[in-house]
């Protein structure tokens, strides 16, 4: 069963920058996707960032674009998430999750699409404990 644990969350300044890290227990498939998710109290889980594990497409949730860069580390078995110009909105318990193919098809149609435009929760199935933003105006 992969796990996946987040590290690198703590309290900063607005303007201020932060660097997640999500190591996972073992190699992922190259037709995964892996993403970053975060959830602020009283507020549905959002996508905000996703990255192919075969290539480097990655896609953004609009409220991040420009200012977070999702980056990974597949010898590390590792996913980052560089985080600049937080603002207090940014603050929220950030989550890194897998989406792993099982299925021949779903394989083979991840590796011909070749990206991982999907930021909705429910299609990820493996999921860290999270770690928490705390962003100070």
């Amino acid at each position: 069963q992969l796990q996946l644990v987040e590290s690198g969350g703590g309290s900063v300044q607005a303007g201020g920058s932060l660097t997640l890290s999500c190591a996972a227990s073992e190699s992922i498939s190259i037709s995964a996707c892996m993403g970053w998710f975060r959830q602020a109290a009283g507020k549905e889980r959002e996508g905000i960032a996703t990255i192919y594990i075969g290539g480097n497409t990655t896609h953004y949730a609009d409220s991040v674009k420009g200012r977070f860069t999702i980056s990974r580390d597949n010898a590390a078995r590792t996913v980052f998430l560089q985080m600049n110009g937080l603002v207090p909105e940014d603050a929220a318990m950030y989550y890194c999750a897998a989406d792993v193919p099982s299925d021949n098809k779903n394989i083979l149609s991840r590796l011909l699409e070749g990206s991982c435009p999907e930021l909705k929760p429910i299609a990820y199935k493996h999921w860290g404990q999270g770690t928490q933003v705390t962003v100070s105006s």
